[in-house]
């Protein structure tokens, strides 16, 4: 008998628990550890150019996760697939998924860049920015359209690596360049007095190293996925669609409603509203990327014991995701509500004190959302991991676009901007209803397969 990979002795042996803990650690620290760089640069953005630059990075963010977007379907999708095929034992249509999934996303990229470099300017006075606002935003958005070929492969490889069970490489990999990206964010804003193109720069150039090392294991064939010369067949990449759909449509719908609350938040508060939305977006980014980071973690495991019809093993898997999820949402709100507002002052120039009582009230309105937004979050990871589109791709939507949008809608009519930092807990209460009848069904249907 042949021994054992690494990926198959990691998602096929390792106890239920042990095997949790193994992926979900480095992902979630290695997530909060990138999610740190990105709350860095909102404090060098904030403090050292000024509200507007803050305001023009949270305007011009949505668009540009819009284009990331794109890529991460069809990394999510084809990652789905390959766990399945190597769970199957098929490596050979592993590495052609593998290689036509990296040929996808590269096209994409440039496509997305150079549509990102020259109508720049017309989108952002699409979403309403002008003078300063609008300057910094196109600087901000052609630095990353230029180096879009480079970095949006990035969270590609990041999966495919933790496929092959290379977890701790990731979040090596992970720290190291979040930890360079703030260094570099130091030198460009602060050390050289350069603008918020700066910080961009120092986003981008941090990232496309990452891509480099990611890329560095396959290179050298190591790892049980190669490059080798593939077409796929219509069906095949249907399947990568249809399986990346709810996180290509989560990360769109979230976009478009981050446009809509911004478009809500200038009418009800001008540009000071968008910036302290901005800062509660920062901090919200950290909680967000741990949990994403760690239902995603366990999105291979779950995969590949699916594939080897491990029903039971699937079930121990996500129950541990699912309780973890609860656990961590609570002692965040928990610190939301006692000692986050503590930070809230590194974001801003100091003497901004508007700023600094609208972001404190914003945070401690939607710290509340934390009580259930977790649910929809590892649900739709798991629905994802089983190859169950339909069911993602309907939770998706409605957490991220239909019910975000109707509290949006609604509350801010009765409330006024405390409709709009409440909004998330109403659309996160019902998410989280839908999530459970849906769980429910698909765990009854896996129970008599």
């Amino acid at each position: 008998m042949a021994p054992q990979l690494e990926h198959e002795r990691l998602f096929g042996s390792l106890p239920p628990t042990r095997l949790f803990f193994r992926c979900a650690l480095p992902s979630m620290v290695s997530m909060a550890v990138t999610s740190l760089y990105t709350i860095a640069d909102g404090i060098f953005v904030g403090r050292f150019i000024g509200a507007e630059a803050l305001a023009a990075v949270n305007l011009v963010m949505p668009l540009i996760m819009i284009s990331f977007a794109l890529a991460d379907m069809v990394a999510v999708g084809s990652s789905v697939q390959i766990a399945i095929r190597l769970g199957e034992r098929d490596e050979h249509e592993a590495n052609r998924i593998f290689s036509f999934a990296c040929g996808l996303i590269f096209a994409i990229s440039v496509a997305a860049g150079a549509i990102g470099f020259f109508f720049a300017g017309d989108l952002m006075r699409l979403l309403g920015a002008e003078g300063a606002v609008l300057r910094y935003a196109v600087d901000y958005m052609r630095v990353y359209a230029l180096f879009s070929p480079a970095i949006m492969i990035f969270f590609a490889v990041d999966n495919f690596l933790r496929i092959c069970g290379k977890v701790r490489y990731s979040m090596i990999m992970n720290i190291v360049i979040s930890l360079a990206n703030i260094a570099l964010d130091a030198l460009f804003i602060v050390g050289f007095r350069k603008g918020v193109a700066a910080a961009a720069l120092a986003s981008c150039l941090c990232l496309a190293a990452g891509t480099a090392i990611g890329f560095w294991p396959f290179l050298r064939g190591r790892l049980p996925l190669r490059f080798t010369r593939s077409s796929l067949k219509p069906r095949a990449v249907f399947n990568i669609v249809a399986n990346g759909s709810s996180e290509f449509f989560s990360n769109i719908a979230s976009s478009v409603c981050m446009v809509l609350f911004n478009a809500v938040l200038m009418a009800q508060g001008g540009y000071l509203a968008v910036a302290a939305f901005s800062v509660i977006m920062y901090i919200d980014s950290v909680v967000k990327s741990i949990l994403f980071g760690m239902s995603d973690a366990l999105q291979p495991a779950i995969s590949y014991n699916y594939g080897a019809r491990d029903t039971r093993r699937v079930f121990a898997l996500e129950r541990r995701v699912q309780l973890a999820g609860f656990l961590v949402s609570i002692a965040v709100l928990a610190w939301m509500l006692t000692g986050a507002q503590s930070i809230l002052p590194y974001f801003m120039e100091s003497g901004n004190t508007a700023l600094l009582e609208l972001s404190r009230r914003a945070l401690h309105l939607f710290a509340l959302s934390y009580l259930v937004s977790w649910c929809g979050i590892v649900s739709g990871s798991f629905f994802t991991a089983l190859g169950r589109p339909l069911s993602s791709l309907l939770l998706s939507f409605s957490q991220t676009l239909l019910l975000p949008g109707l509290s949006l809608l609604l509350l801010p009519r009765l409330w006024g901007l405390d409709g709009v930092w409440l909004s998330p807990l109403a659309a996160g209460l019902l998410a989280a209803l839908l999530s459970a009848v849906l769980l429910r069904r698909i765990v009854r249907r896996l129970r008599q397969e």
